[in-house]
């Protein structure tokens, strides 16, 4: 009997896993669709018995993790993750360290300042300081962008290992969202390189017509990108004549905050071109 009880063992082990991978899968759904997912189409989209998808969401929604709309019938992410997420980017000392200098930057460019890290291939916003401009770029915190489009994504990919790089374009197509956008891998691994060299990117209205943005990487005490900055603005503000002038305010203050995480110049492991402070 014994020989028996242990062979079942992995089974009950691999059934949990399951569990918590669909019930990860359901997150990803909601946070995909902001205007809510109803059950039955969870079901379908994911595959899953509709008696399954409803009971995971309905452990999901007594812990918060999803919340019901009442008039819709539909589901969105719940406000816990909402505290989750706060709670996990406050013990994050770049978050931390990033803020007064990130004020710094709006006052020096008079521009909305942005910090992002990598992840899956996308920008992921953790903070900003929005310009005092009226015509400035809306709060982003939260948000995911495609990285290949922004100085975001361009300055962290840049700096990275040329795996990392490989991985990230390795069945991957660059979408085209504007007439500027680079979609050809050859055309963007010689952005990449022209970008190391100088030490910063730019989205020139790669992303969105009419807005450019300015981007820089941030170095950690081993020497690792582990996110990056960037000022973002009308193009008629930031212009051809001050590309060079705020390029140079972005990497100063991403020198700042790189040094306070520990970094020392010289010493990034994939480091060509930067600014010291």
């Amino acid at each position: 009997m014994r020989p028996s009880s242990n062979r079942r063992k992995p089974a009950k082990k691999i059934y949990r896993v399951q569990v918590l991978d669909r019930a990860f899968q359901i997150l990803s759904l909601l946070a995909d669709e902001k205007s809510g997912v109803g059950p039955m189409e969870v079901a379908q989209r994911l595959k899953l018995h509709k008696s399954t998808a409803h009971r995971l969401i309905m452990v999901l929604e007594a812990s918060r993790f999803v919340e019901k709309n009442t008039i819709s019938g539909k589901y969105h992410l719940g406000s816990r993750l909402m505290e989750l997420g706060l709670s996990a980017v406050s013990r994050l000392d770049v978050y931390e360290v990033a803020g007064p200098h990130l004020r710094t930057l709006v006052k020096e460019t008079g521009e909305t300042a942005h910090l992002a890290v990598l992840r899956d291939g996308q920008v992921v916003s953790l903070v900003n300081f929005e310009s005092s401009q009226t015509l400035r770029t809306p709060a982003t915190v939260g948000t995911r962008t495609p990285a290949h489009c922004t100085s975001l994504g361009k300055a962290m990919l840049a700096f990275a290992p040329q795996e990392h790089i490989d991985d990230f374009l390795r069945g991957r197509k660059l979408l085209r969202y504007t007439p500027k956008t680079i979609i050809s891998a050859a055309k963007f691994k010689a952005e990449l390189r022209a970008i190391r060299t100088r030490g910063y990117a730019i989205d020139n209205e790669e992303r969105e017509p009419g807005l450019r943005c300015i981007g820089a990487p941030l170095w950690d005490s081993s020497g690792d990108v582990i996110a990056a900055i960037s000022i973002a603005g009308p193009v008629f503000r930031i212009g051809d004549d001050r590309v060079q002038s705020l390029s140079m305010a972005v990497m100063k203050i991403a020198a700042r905050i790189s040094a306070s995480l520990g970094y020392r110049s010289g010493k990034g492991k994939h480091e060509t071109g930067s600014y010291t402070d």
